[in-house]
């Protein structure tokens, strides 16, 4: 379903990804971890087809959804209306209300620019969550949520996903371990190791 052969991406003359080649595992999490900067979100949106590659093939099926670094809401829309542009009418308003309330949030009907930061990225991890997918990519979906938030999130994310193909991005360690059943690591030149 999603297979990454020898794949290159430059930016002038420095080498972001060099040769990557992974065969994502279906019905697995894996994590991409590193420091900013070692190319994760590059190769994510490149495994998204939204950038191309300069050399290698991408193998992907089905549908996407995705969490982006940033959040990518409508802000004039109520958070619940922000969940519905993609999940249509599969869900009512007081399920969708649920779904918010699982993660901490009580703010179904509240125009998504009112909310703080951290309520506007559950909001967005939601809409991804509960959109129809086959393979989800999530890119630092906990930034941004204190300790106690991130851990509840975490374990509604685990739930969600399970049995589910997905590839998330991060730079920590311990959210791979809640999460992942896999672990790639890039280095400084986004090569693997």
């Amino acid at each position: 379903m999603l297979k990454a052969v020898n794949i290159t991406k430059k930016y002038g003359d420095s080498a972001v990804l060099e040769h990557f080649t992974h065969d994502f595992a279906n019905g697995k999490v894996t994590a991409v971890l590193g420091k900013s900067g070692c190319g994760k979100s590059t190769l994510l949106n490149v495994l998204m087809g939204l950038i191309p590659p300069d050399g290698g093939t991408i193998t992907r099926g089905g549908r996407i959804s995705a969490v982006f670094q940033e959040d990518r809401l409508c802000e004039n829309l109520t958070a619940s209306a922000n969940i519905r542009l993609v999940t249509g009418k599969r869900f009512t308003k007081p399920q969708i209300a649920a779904e918010l309330s699982a993660v901490c949030l009580d703010c179904a009907d509240k125009p998504v620019r009112e909310l703080s930061g951290g309520m506007k990225r559950r909001t967005a991890l939601l809409r991804a969550l509960l959109a129809e997918y086959d393979i989800l990519f999530l890119d630092e979906p906990f930034k941004g949520l204190d300790a106690a938030t991130k851990q509840t999130v975490i374990g509604y994310c685990r739930e969600k996903i399970k049995d589910k193909t997905a590839v998330f991005v991060t730079h920590d360690r311990e959210e791979c371990a809640a999460l992942a059943d896999e672990i790639i690591e890039l280095d400084h030149e986004g090569c693997t190791f």
